[in-house]
């Protein structure tokens, strides 16, 4: 059992057939499953082929003399007692079948080497045998290469518009292969131009306008695609053939580049396309068409993607109307490009570069550029577009067969791994740089019994693949080893494979030792039914001879039984994680409790000890007892034996005015005594050490209270059936004695008497050292004094002395 945070005991089920528990849970039934359940065993696996089917961990037993489930894993097989030997474990492989190392070498001075003897990725073939559920794992290294073939084409739009781009692209052969040296010495480049479908509203059809619709402007007559020049290595033809071209002129600004793209990338032959390398670059000052644009001009037939050049020009775009293709789809588009392993690079102007940026995240390996107005950048847009394709390694398989799943962990530079989609791509990958990739293959069944299928591996934009062909293991080993007409097999009824006997025609029973003759085999499934609609024994065993053969379990004491397998000794409910809660036995799926227990499970017990009280009453008088827990009936109290009362102290000042006006004739309700309080009786005790305590009746609450006079009164009360209230009421209060003046008044005069000699001690004091301080200063200043010993300049003498001048002394 569970308790819930309002004390709630909830039941749980547990149905050990299928290893799960049942809980009601606030209107909700929550269902937790076993997580070790032994999946070996429940599936019933009746030979080894099934067997290993089930998963990578079960392992079929071929012992003639083994009689427990051959079906299991391998630890268990073997304590079970299956011989070594005897046990039939088939594994998966991995074997690696074409394993050429990638290409080490530099651009300066080394060897020129053809294109199909250069190895960027490592392995180059494996083959796998896959068992259901158990993965193979094996590891891809991509190295790319130095000095690698490029195949270059220049797709442009000659659109009058693009007078000034045409005119940059004539020069555009030798100095691209100039620039480009430091990337390849093998770069072979070529050239093809587009314009507009050649149907009304894109192209207007008058015989004038299609001679020259730049009139009275010189051009070339409208197209939709010209295959110009094949790829070359030959700088100087490009720049010859190049620089015979002119632009043209059509009604709507989008053009048909997708008509273009489409012819480019799947006429490899006449465009001349090797196995390396290929860059596309589009280039364009204005938007595309595509699929379903087409109806503007009455054309509703869906592109095919096939390659429709005659004498290098695009044939169903002017002939018969009947013929007329619409543009591709961008979906469309995606795939062939990828199919052909052909980068995309969209050197666009400014005012169309979000568009094709758009476009560009829809397919894969492709990259957009900024055409200056004069496309004098191009070159350089290139040059770094092909950097930024090639500098990124992403990895895309074929279609897996079904039920078979691919999963990739990538570890590229600087230690950086990645799971998910971001593992099948590394970025940042210089010229020389070797990445690794981690790929791990599951089937989740037998797909195939004699027949390979194959998975295909290859980074985007490169012609190398790596080539994966998937074996499945369907069978076991024990099976070439079968033994026809065995008389293990009632006597060479059947054939003995893998330790259990596969019955020849017209035989039944696990030993074939059964006629079907002798039976019909709705009757003979009908005997096994406990009535219509039930499963043939009850899904719990084998129907043999129209007898019921209950299977064994892993453990040697649970079993089924009863005529039809519809019992067992393991199904009943639990509580506390115990079989019957532990105190009973499990018969036929329902529990025989034992004496002093009830219940589904078990779980509640008969003895009543758990509820009692401290005053030893039930529940203490406030709820019932259920299987050993005390569920309170009134609402004031809880706990476990009910005696938790949260709001009984407000029950004391309810009843306080009552008790006061009808004991002591006082308080607010003394006039209304008899009316307010008739529901409470009042018995007076002498004193409060009489009244009765908690454990005397079946609840009593102390209460005290105050009075008007200031005084403590005590009584208890008890709630009774009837809604009357008993109280008990002790006679004398504790009442606050009077205070005596005389000490109090005494005290007071006392105290102000001292606090005021205090004080004037405390001055006399402060006073006796200023005093002295300031004689001691006095007494220090008047030795340090000096006083001066000279005339003062002020004073006169009272005594006139005259000299007679002419007096000389005689």
């Amino acid at each position: 059992s569970l308790m819930s945070e309002q004390k709630q005991v909830i039941q749980v089920i547990y149905h050990q057939q299928h290893d799960y528990f049942l809980v009601p849970w606030g209107g909700i039934l929550l269902i937790f499953r076993f997580m070790n359940s032994n999946s070996c065993i429940s599936a019933n696996a009746q030979t080894c082929e099934e067997c290993i089917q089930i998963g990578p961990q079960c392992a079929w037993c071929r012992d003639l003399d083994f009689t427990s489930s051959r079906c299991n894993d391998k630890d268990s097989l073997e304590k079970a007692g299956c011989t070594p030997l005897g046990i039939e474990n088939p594994r998966g492989t991995v074997t690696i079948e074409k394993n050429k190392p990638v290409t080490n070498r530099i651009i300066d001075g080394a060897p020129n080497l053809r294109p199909d003897e250069i190895t960027q990725i490592q392995p180059q073939k494996l083959t796998l045998n896959l068992r259901s559920g158990e993965s193979q794992k094996f590891s891809l290294t991509f190295k790319r290469a130095e000095d690698y073939p490029i195949d270059l084409y220049i797709l442009m739009d000659l659109s009058d518009s693009m007078q000034s781009n045409l005119e940059n692209a004539k020069n555009l052969g030798t100095e691209l292969a100039k620039e480009m040296k430091h990337i390849t010495k093998d770069l072979r480049i070529g050239f093809g131009s587009f314009l507009e479908k050649m149907v009304m509203p894109f192209i207007l059809r008058t015989p004038k306008y299609l001679k020259n619709p730049c009139f009275p402007n010189d051009c070339s007559a409208p197209f939709s695609y010209k295959n110009v020049l094949n790829l070359t290595d030959d700088g100087a033809l490009f720049t010859q053939e190049v620089s015979k071209q002119k632009t043209s002129g059509n009604l709507d600004s989008p053009e048909a580049g997708f008509d273009a793209i489409m012819q480019v990338a799947v006429c490899t032959e006449v465009i001349g396309w090797r196995n390396v390398t290929r860059l596309l670059v589009f280039s364009s000052d204005a938007g595309f068409h595509f699929a379903g644009d087409g109806k503007l001009g009455g054309i509703v037939r869906p592109n095919d993607g096939k390659c429709h050049l005659e004498n290098n020009i695009v044939f169903l775009s002017f002939q018969c109307f009947f013929f007329l293709q619409d543009y591709p789809t961008i979906s469309q588009l995606v795939d062939t490009l990828s199919d052909n392993n052909i980068q995309t690079i969209f050197a666009v102007t400014k005012e169309f570069q979000n568009l094709y940026q758009e476009l560009s995240a829809l397919i894969p390996k492709s990259a957009v550029g900024t055409l200056s107005s004069s496309s004098s950048n191009v070159i350089q847009l290139i040059i770094d577009a092909y950097n930024s394709l090639s500098s990124e390694v992403i990895l895309e398989n074929s279609k897996l067969p079904a039920g078979v799943s691919i999963s990739y962990i990538s570890h590229c530079k600087n230690g950086v791994s990645e799971k998910g989609e971001n593992g099948r791509k590394c970025s940042n990958i210089s010229i020389g740089d070797q990445v690794t990739f981690d790929i791990e293959i599951t089937a989740t069944g037998c797909l195939s019994k004699n027949k390979s299928e194959t998975v295909k591996i290859k980074p985007q934009g490169f012609n190398e693949e790596v080539e994966i062909v998937l074996n499945f293991i369907c069978e076991c080993e024990c099976r070439k080893d079968g033994i026809l007409n065995s008389p293990e097999c009632s006597g060479g009824n059947g054939t003995l494979e893998c330790g259990v006997c596969r019955c020849n025609k017209g035989r039944l029973g696990r030993l074939c030792e059964c006629s079907q003759d002798e039976f019909l085999t709705d009757d003979l499934d009908a005997n096994c039914r406990m009535n219509n609609g039930t499963e043939v024994c009850s899904n719990n065993g084998e129907c043999v001879c129209g007898t019921c053969e209950c299977k064994k379990r892993d453990n040697p004491e649970e079993r089924y039984s009863g005529k039809f397998c519809e019992c067992d000794n393991f199904s009943c409910d639990r509580s506390n994680n115990k079989l019957c809660g532990g105190h009973g036995r499990c018969e036929c799926k329902k529990c025989i409790c034992d004496a002093n227990y009830k219940g589904s499970a078990c779980e509640c017990p008969l003895d009543t000890s758990t509820c009692l009280a401290s005053n030893k009453m039930i529940c203490n008088g406030q709820g019932t007892c259920e299987c050993g827990v005390c569920k309170c009936t009134n609402n004031g109290f809880e706990g476990p034996t009910c005696e938790i009362c949260q709001n009984c102290s407000k029950i004391c000042t309810t009843h306080k005015d009552c008790v006061e006006c009808k004991q002591f004739s006082t308080g607010s309700k003394k006039h209304t005594c008899e009316i307010d309080c008739r529901s409470v009786n009042v018995k007076p005790v002498k004193v409060k050490e009489e009244l009765p305590q908690p454990n005397e009746q079946p609840y009593i609450y102390h209460c005290k209270e105050r009075d008007v006079d200031d005084c403590w009164f005590f009584f208890t009360y008890t709630t009774k059936n009837d809604d009357n209230i008993d109280i008990l009421v002790a006679e004398k209060r504790e009442c606050p004695s009077a205070p005596d003046i005389i000490p109090i008044v005494a005290g007071v005069v006392a105290g102000i008497v001292l606090i005021g000699l205090a004080l004037l001690l405390i001055w006399k004091l402060l006073m006796i050292i200023h005093d002295r301080r300031e004689f001691a200063k006095f007494e220090k200043e008047k030795m340090n004094a000096r006083w001066d010993t000279g005339d003062n300049p002020i004073y006169k003498s009272a005594v006139t002395t005259v000299v007679n001048p002419k007096y000389e002394g005689k």
